[in-house]
């Protein structure tokens, strides 16, 4: 079964600093883009960040260019968003998704297997 998990979320301060974790299984990262995507409460999905599957090649949403930091352990099966100075309104729940399509690059051009998302709540 291909499965993505998520982990890593929690509350936080602003400006404090988080580091999501998605990690795979039943399948290898190595020929996949990954996505982060968030959804806040009320709000729609949106893409936060992308990494091509050699890691070469990354983008960001305006909202976090600065910010967020995509990187991926292909030896780890897994994939990391470090986020720095958080703010309010980064709270949502954070969830990767893999383009299987193979052609590992962004952006994704199909979203085949999703976790089940981490929570992150920027709050004092």
């Amino acid at each position: 079964q291909l499965q993505l998990v998520e982990s890593g979320g929690g509350l936080v301060q602003p400006g404090g600093s988080l580091r999501l974790s998605c990690a795979a299984s039943g399948f290898t990262l190595d020929y996949y883009a990954i996505g982060w995507f968030r959804q806040a409460p009320g709000k729609e999905r949106e893409g936060v960040s992308c990494i091509s599957s050699s890691g070469g090649s990354t983008n960001y949403a305006d909202s976090v260019k600065g910010r967020f930091t995509i990187s991926r352990d292909n030896a780890k099966n897994t994939v990391y968003l470090q986020m720095n100075s958080l703010k309010p309104e980064d709270t949502a729940l954070y969830s990767c998704a893999a383009d299987l399509t193979g052609w590992g690059t962004c952006p994704l051009r199909a979203l085949d297997v999703w976790g089940q998302g981490t929570l992150v709540t920027v709050s004092s």
